[in-house]
Order: structure tokens, then C-alpha cells, then sequence
């Protein structure tokens, strides 16, 4: 099966090492095409256009930055003749409502929509244990599941069209909830001269223990975010997001307004390319 990747970033890029690795014939596309070229000494056939890797694929996976990128992507006059018959596998973070209007320009399009975001990060796509929720036809999940099942243990199906983007936005929340709720923790622990040790002993015994919180904490405690395998600035898109779906359910976004308000603060001190765990100073450490 030939599978072309659309948006080769952190995790583009790893998904595309790992397909290469199971066995697929990979090709890939990025708009800054210097970034993609270390994956032309793996073996990987470098596009020149989106139109060209469209062509190449029997699946197309697209990691894009969000939902107007994808659509400047494919349908253009040059790009979308080329998805006639193929199958489009959307993986990043968009919105319900966005993922339904893209199903429909792609089938109104002669090809076939899938989506299919993912839950965690690089070390994960490296070891194919990547949370896939795909959302779409049935059958058409199930003509995916060579791709799905090399980058996930047990990808699920969610349901139609939008409730697997639905489910991904709410995990998303629980990464800006979490990371939130723990740096105002380990800020006070810090700030009243506590031993943080002492602190994460009686955190992990407790039914509010997250695993998160002890990966994270090294980057907390010695303020170093870099080799980020999330940078804050994808976080703060994401929030953005949330608030406005959850905002048009009727929910109450306050909680995520003050998350994207600290993530601005941090991204304005610098940390917008630092791994999303830099929201602790903003938080924790009051910028």
C-alpha cells in the first residue's frame, strides 16, 4: 500500500518513519520542503506538490496545522482533480463542524474521508502506540486498518463523521486541565518551602494522581522545556479550539479562557516553540 503524508512536522514526520518501518511504500509533502528532507535518507520519496503526493497514494494522511491548511491544501484547481479516488486520513486536531465540512469537499471531490486524530506524541508514533479515534464510514475504517493498526495497538472507531474530532478535543482539554491544575500546585508546594518529593509521595497515593505529573516534573523543576514533543504554541491553538466548540455546545469556556490567557503569557516570555509543560511559568511561577 502506498501512503503519502501531508505535513511533515514532529509528529509528521514520525508517523512517516514508522509507516516506512512496518513495510508501507511512504512519500511525503511539507510546505517548507527543507524540513522534509531528512526523510529522503530513509528512503522516503519527497513530493514536490500536494497534487504529486495525492497521485502517488493509495491513502493520504494529512498533519496539517489546522483546518485552513488543509483546505489551501487540497482544493486547489491543481490539487483536487488528484483526489479522486483516494482516501483522505485526517489526524490533527480540528473541529467537529470541520471535519464534517471536509468529508463533504472530499467526497464531493470523487474521494473517500476518514478521521482519525491521535492521542500522544513522538515517543509513541516511534513505537506504534499512538491512541487512534477515527470517525467515518465503517467499512472504509476497516479498509484503513493496515495504516491505523502500525501506528496504534488497538485504533477504535468512534462513530460518523465528527465524534472522533469531538473525543480528541476533549482529551486535549484534560493535557491543558492537568498541566494547569499541577503547575498552581507544585507553584504554592514551591512557594511554601515544602519538599516536593514529600508533595508527589502523597499526590501518587491519592486518587488525584495523573502519570503526566511525574513525566513532566523534571521539566518543571529545572525550568527546562526544550526537545518539546507538544510546543505551548500547538496547546494555545488547540485551546482556542476547544473554547469556541465547546462555547457553541453551551458550555461554560471560563476555565479555558484563563488556560489561554497563561498560555499567551508564557508564549510572550518566549516559550511558544518549549514543550507545553512551559505553562507552569505563567502559572507556578506567576508571569
Amino acid at each position: 500500500m502506498q501512503v503519502s503524508i501531508l505535513g511533515t512536522g514532529l509528529l509528521g514526520s514520525e508517523i512517516a518513519i514508522r509507516l516506512k518501518a512496518q513495510g508501507f511504500a511512504v512519500s511525503a509533502w511539507n510546505r517548507t520542503a527543507d524540513k522534509a528532507a531528512p526523510l529522503a535518507t530513509l528512503g522516503i520519496r519527497l513530493s514536490q506538490t500536494p497534487a504529486a503526493a495525492i497521485a502517488d497514494a493509495d491513502v493520504v494522511v494529512l498533519l496539517l496545522a489546522d483546518a485552513a491548511a488543509i483546505a489551501a491544501t487540497l482544493f486547489t484547481d491543481e490539487t483536487a482533480p488528484a483526489l479522486a479516488g483516494r482516501v483522505i486520513v485526517q489526524m490533527g486536531t480540528i473541529a467537529p463542524a470541520q471535519s464534517r465540512t471536509l468529508s463533504e469537499r472530499v467526497a464531493a471531490a470523487g474521494g473517500a474521508y476518514l478521521e482519525a486524530p491521535v492521542l500522544g506524541s513522538l515517543p509513541e508514533a516511534r513505537d506504534g502506540k499512538l491512541l487512534v479515534m477515527a470517525g467515518g464510514d465503517q467499512a472504509l475504517y476497516e479498509r484503513c486498518l493496515p495504516v491505523l493498526e502500525a501506528l496504534s495497538q488497538a485504533p477504535r472507531h468512534i462513530g460518523g463523521v465528527g465524534q472522533a474530532a469531538a473525543l480528541k478535543l476533549a482529551m486535549n482539554q484534560l493535557i491543558a486541565g492537568l498541566t494547569t491544575s499541577f503547575s498552581l500546585s507544585l507553584g504554592l508546594v514551591r512557594q511554601a518551602g515544602l519538599d516536593v518529593e514529600q508533595f508527589m509521595a502523597v499526590l501518587r497515593g491519592s486518587a488525584l494522581y495523573a502519570p503526566t505529573f511525574d513525566k513532566k516534573l523534571g521539566k518543571y523543576l529545572a525550568h527546562d522545556y526544550a526537545s518539546a514533543n507538544f510546543p505551548l504554541k500547538h496547546l494555545l491553538k488547540d485551546v482556542r479550539l476547544m473554547e469556541d466548540v465547546m462555547g457553541e455546545a453551551g458550555l461554560d469556556t471560563a476555565l479555558l479562557a484563563a488556560v489561554a490567557a497563561a498560555a499567551e503569557r508564557a508564549i510572550d516570555a518566549g516559550y511558544g516553540d518549549a514543550d507545553y509543560a512551559a505553562l507552569y511559568e505563567a502559572i507556578g511561577q506567576g508571569l
